[in-house]
């Protein structure tokens, strides 16, 4: 895909994103497990509701996104802060969608979808690509944060719609499995990077959703009951061994330097 967007003279270092290598999808896939599980503590456990939970997490995930497009270079907490704050958000807006409005898996699932759709399709047309290969402006860090907010709401309602079907053990086997494919096509054909990015940006969102329920919720449901206050915690410690272990550093979209868009 063409990048049309005029790049300064030593943009890389100045990239708002992360290098996107193993590292990045393992932490990736902690968050969204983690947005699960937090998501359902304070609208379950807690008996907060999912509208009140929704405004209680959307708030710091404003102040965070704020922070992260006036930062002038890449911090990896930041970024992370900003990503588990749209899995947070995304679950109980989700949640309230699904199950307080009574629209359904379905329909809410649909619905979030389009919204994934024109948020890219409204970012390609403004600016020319949806690649992010070099998010460096104001304007391409809010699509690029609008497109993962739908994108991880999307996969809250998409990983509970399957779950009714395969349990909570097969979503995870299901999602896991997509990924394994997307992979196979990144390493063994020309589709373009950023399709594939994307694609595997949206279904680790699902797979989170079906892997935190699975850890949390009863026996009877075909969970392993474990509770969400230590869940979280527990994911929450391992995330930031990982962003500490695994090199954290500002970085291109896979396929740049050989071409691959």
């Amino acid at each position: 895909m063409t990048e049309n967007i005029i790049k300064p003279q030593g943009t890389s270092p100045l990239s708002k994103v992360p290098e996107v290598v193993l590292g990045f999808w393992v932490i990736k896939i902690l968050a969204t497990t983690l947005g699960e599980t937090g998501g359902d503590m304070l609208s379950m456990s807690m008996n907060l509701g999912y509208a009140v939970s929704t405004l209680i997490l959307f708030l710091p995930f404003l102040v965070l996104v704020a922070l992260q497009i006036k930062a002038k270079k890449f911090h990896p907490f930041l970024y992370w802060g900003v990503i588990v704050g749209t899995t947070l958000a995304g679950t109980t807006m989700a949640d309230f969608a699904d199950r307080s409005l009574h629209i359904g898996y379905i329909g809410g699932t649909s619905i979030l979808f389009a919204l994934v759709i024109a948020s890219l399709l409204t970012w390609r047309f403004t600016l020319g690509s949806v690649s992010v290969n070099n998010i460096v402006t104001p304007q391409q860090e809010m699509f690029y944060w609008v497109t993962i907010l739908f994108s991880n709401t999307l996969g809250t309602a998409l990983g509970d719609w399957t779950s009714e079907g395969t349990g909570f053990a097969g979503g995870v086997g299901l999602f896991c499995g997509l990924l394994a494919v997307i992979a196979l096509l990144y390493f063994f054909t020309k589709i373009s990077r950023t399709i594939l990015f994307w694609m595997a940006f949206i279904l680790t969102r699902p797979l989170g959703a079906s892997l935190g329920d699975l850890l949390t919720k009863p026996h009877d449901d075909g969970g392993l009951n474990l509770s969400r206050y230590v869940a979280t915690g527990v994911i929450a410690v391992a995330m930031i061994v990982c962003i500490l272990i695994f090199p954290q550093k500002a970085g291109t979209h896979p396929g740049e330097a050989d071409g691959k868009q």
